[in-house]
């Protein structure tokens, strides 16, 4: 197949696949006339970067897998490189988890000390003469 129809099938553009090729990830082969030229496992290969780009990974670390692909391996999953690409990954992903859960932690401290300041206020503001609940953009509590 050419150019055209392969990115249509891998729902990408020509520009996409003319990049891969030029990162050595997709293979340049060409016709007598000179246009590039595809079969179905470039297609598998494709799917397999796509797949990977969906789960975080960036161009660089695919191509363990693409070349597990190439040297005959069905899932490109499958050899010493690319199980270290995923251990990576899930390390670095553990990272993320650990950092979000600590940005959550402190979120939600802020959060109970602005409730427990605005209850404060009010509680003082159902007291004749005591304070009137005001938000800090300006307006309002009530």
């Amino acid at each position: 197949m050419r150019i055209g129809e392969l990115a249509a099938r891998a729902g990408t553009t020509t520009r996409t696949l003319r990049y891969y090729e030029s990162r050595g990830l997709l293979p340049a082969r060409r016709s007598g006339n000179g246009y590039r030229t595809y079969d179905e496992d470039d297609l598998k290969l494709l799917r397999q970067i796509r797949t990977l780009q969906d789960f975080g990974f960036d161009l660089e670390e695919t191509r363990p897998f693409v070349e597990c692909l190439r040297a005959g391996h069905p899932e490109g999953d499958r050899c010493p490189a690319s199980l270290a690409v995923y251990r990576r990954k899930l390390d670095e992903l553990d990272a993320l988890i650990g950092e979000l859960r600590a940005v959550r932690e402190q979120v939600g401290t802020q959060l109970a000390r602005a409730e427990r300041a605005r209850d404060e206020l009010a509680a003082g503001a159902e007291v004749p003469g005591g304070p009137e609940p005001g938000c800090e953009l300006g307006g309002n509590l009530r």
